[in-house]
């Protein structure tokens, strides 16, 4: 009698069961084809937008398993589980978790939008926030450069993204802006003719561009040059150096100077003349 009802029961069982066993996995089997199918029709707008290897397989799982999550949630409530209280914790547990991580949430947000905007790349001459320096590598995080002085230095990217961007090199050329003095004794097209020579002799200044040599101030003890030549973005150290050290050479040849601040004193006495 008793194992005629344990058969009994079995086959209640499997016959209540059975149905949503069996729909379940047909949920599941075509529910991870479908998001197989959505992952990679996203992965091909991905490759065709250009967007960044860095980050699109970090998007693609990220798409991936919340259409995952959202299956099994799914397969859950065939069984007649209850998914309301399963949504309530992960929505507490992600909104705990967002108020810890607020500023790396921050920093991470800025980061993907670097990495897909593309407001700079490696190896961009940048200045980001008053530090000026070459893009090393863009991060999840953070952006590195590389000082001119070879210093690292670690900018979050959510100050990047809240702050003035400025890619130097981000044109492929560059104007090189530079500012010399002569005395007021001086003369002026010397002064000039000397710059030009100089700036032809430089073999990373663009040529085929004109060099700008203007009268920019009649500063309280010299006349200032601006001088404006151009040239690649990875050329810009070695045409400032470059025209640093030749025009000092030059102008000391020719007898320019290159005047500092300084003070006249008069000194009048009104003290009287001795008859003898």
């Amino acid at each position: 009698m008793t194992d005629l009802f344990d058969l009994e029961k079995l086959t209640e069982m499997v016959t209540e069961y059975a149905p949503k066993v069996i729909g379940a996995i047909i949920t599941l089997v075509i529910g991870f084809m479908i998001i197989g199918w959505i992952v990679g029709i996203v992965k091909n707008m991905m490759q065709k937008r250009g967007i960044d290897p860095t980050i699109s397989p970090f998007l693609t799982s990220l798409v991936s398993v919340g259409l995952k999550v959202m299956l099994l949630l799914s397969v859950a409530g065939m069984f007649g589980i209850e998914t309301t209280s399963f949504v309530a914790i992960f929505g507490a547990m992600a909104f705990a978790i967002g108020m810890a991580l607020q500023g790396s949430l921050g920093h991470f947000a800025s980061g993907i939008m670097i990495l897909i905007f593309k407001p700079y790349q490696v190896g961009d001459l940048v200045d980001l926030g008053g530090n000026v320096g070459v893009v090393d590598e863009v991060q999840i995080f953070n952006t590195l450069l590389i000082t001119p002085d070879n210093k690292k230095i670690i900018v979050p990217n959510g100050v990047v993204t809240s702050g003035i961007i400025t890619n130097i090199s981000g044109q492929g050329e560059i104007r090189v802006d530079m500012t010399y003095g002569i005395g007021y004794d001086d003369d002026i097209d010397q002064a000039r003719s000397i710059i030009l020579q100089v700036a032809k002799r430089c073999p990373q200044i663009t040529q085929e561009k004109p060099v700008d040599v203007f009268v920019a101030e009649l500063a309280d003890s010299s006349v200032n040059f601006t001088v404006r030549p151009w040239a690649k973005s990875e050329h810009y150290w070695d045409v400032f150096f470059f025209m640093q050290e030749n025009i000092k050479k030059e102008f000391d040849k020719a007898g320019v100077g290159i005047p500092y601040p300084q003070m006249d004193l008069h000194v009048k006495s009104n003290m009287p003349v001795s008859a003898n």
